[in-house]
């Protein structure tokens, strides 16, 4: 059995330790903040374009009456933005893992993190106009764009600077859909603009990523 003395420093070391790794913790999660994400690739991005335009040509396939049934068009579009997430995440896993290392995971919670508020608010405000307010159905593409545009211009500071360009698109042609006359749910208003936005980040992040790597040759 430990004497007094000793359990008093046993429990001295283990309190101190305790700190010591909580300091660890928020100095991961500071770096992980501060630095640049290299995780999203150009590759799942110019594939959610593709996506975007898929999901326009399908639409009238799928959901001929949107305006009957905004529902069913909510639910079209959100599966097709599950993909597109599904998509990007896949590869901003494996590219983290591979170019951060050991700050991988702390730097892809970093990034969803920053996200997050965006995507939970247009998801509950979907809902929320869907149940209350069914008939303002029309103003969805231009919302959802807007409060992707705020996930866009929330990450920011982790990615290349141009990205801050695609913020700006999105929440220019999430304005223009609101004040749009129209066709009311036209594919075209979600399909558009999320391929032209999606390409420009994809084109961004290629150039970003060819200029880190040929940096890094020269430095070798």
């Amino acid at each position: 059995m430990l004497t007094r003395p000793y359990t008093l420093q046993y429990k001295v070391i283990v309190r101190d330790l305790d700190h010591a790794l909580g300091d660890i913790a928020a100095i991961r999660g500071q770096m992980a903040r501060a630095a640049e994400f290299r995780g999203y690739g150009p590759l799942a991005l110019a594939a959610t374009a593709l996506l975007a335009l898929a999901g326009a040509w399908a639409q009238p396939r799928w959901v001929a009456l949107p305006l009957a049934h905004p529902d069913a068009y909510a639910w079209y579009w959100s599966a097709f933005g599950a993909a597109a997430a599904a998509l990007i995440a896949a590869e901003a896993v494996a590219r983290a893992r591979r170019l951060h290392g050991g700050l991988a995971d702390d730097m892809i919670r970093a990034a969803v993190e920053q996200f997050l508020p965006a995507a939970v608010a247009g998801g509950l405000l979907t809902v929320c106009l869907l149940h209350a307010a069914p008939a303002s159905a029309p103003l969805l593409p231009g919302l959802w764009q807007i409060l992707f545009s705020l996930g866009v211009f929330a990450t920011c500071r982790v990615l290349p600077r141009p990205v801050l360009a695609v913020g700006v698109w999105y929440l220019l042609t999430g304005l223009l859909c609101i004040a749009s006359p129209g066709p009311a749910l036209n594919p075209w208003w979600m399909g558009a603009p999320f391929a032209v936005g999606q390409a420009m980040a994809a084109v961004i992040l290629w150039r970003a990523s060819s200029a880190f790597d040929s940096e890094a040759l020269h430095v070798e």
